[in-house]
């Protein structure tokens, strides 16, 4: 029995042990802090992404942001630039030229927009059509042979249509369509 006392006394006057809660404490209080952390980081991440690559959607009004126009917009107006049936007539390459351009240019417009375009009949305001058809033809006349050319068409399109958003003011036009083309 002396070997039992021994271990009580032994047990009695030995420090008590630390039990383990105050460091497990201290490790569920870190793994919160680094939950919360990466659940932060995930979150001004996700912002960035949304605000930075998604900041053309439009409002929640369906409308323009500033005067940039949106890649996704409301359905636009179209419209035939010139004569109904014809399409635009001009004289291109210069002064000395005899060339001739026929061409039939559709102008998607911005249906927001009423200035330019009619609410009612959705079809372009009387000073918007006499501006968007002398921006054209001026723009047409202007343009050198080489501007016509089929790898150059893309370019030549952003060009009439930023020159059209130039006259008629901020974001008027979505895009710019050559149903047909004939240069003789």
């Amino acid at each position: 029995m002396p070997e039992e006392e021994k271990d009580i006394e032994a047990a009695e006057n030995a420090e008590p042990a630390e039990p383990q809660q105050p460091s497990q404490k201290k490790k569920i209080a870190l793994i919160i802090g680094l939950v919360i952390l990466g659940l932060a980081l995930a979150a001004g991440v996700s912002l960035f992404v949304v605000t930075r690559f998604m900041g053309d959607m439009p409002n929640n009004g369906g409308g323009m942001q500033g005067t940039e126009v949106s890649r996704y917009h409301d359905p636009g107006v179209f419209i035939k630039i010139g004569d109904p049936k014809e399409g635009v007539l001009v004289n291109v390459g210069g002064a000395r030229s005899s060339k001739f351009l026929k061409a039939s240019i559709i102008v998607e417009f911005n249906p927001n927009n009423h200035v330019v375009i009619n609410e009612e009949t959705k079809a372009l305001q009387p000073d918007a059509d006499v501006k968007v058809n002398d921006v054209a033809t001026q723009f047409l006349r202007s343009a050198s042979l080489e501007d016509f050319d089929a790898t150059k068409q893309e370019e030549f399109k952003t060009q009439l249509k930023d020159t059209l958003n130039n006259a008629l003011g901020g974001a008027a036009v979505y895009d710019v369509y050559i149903t047909s083309f004939l240069l003789q």
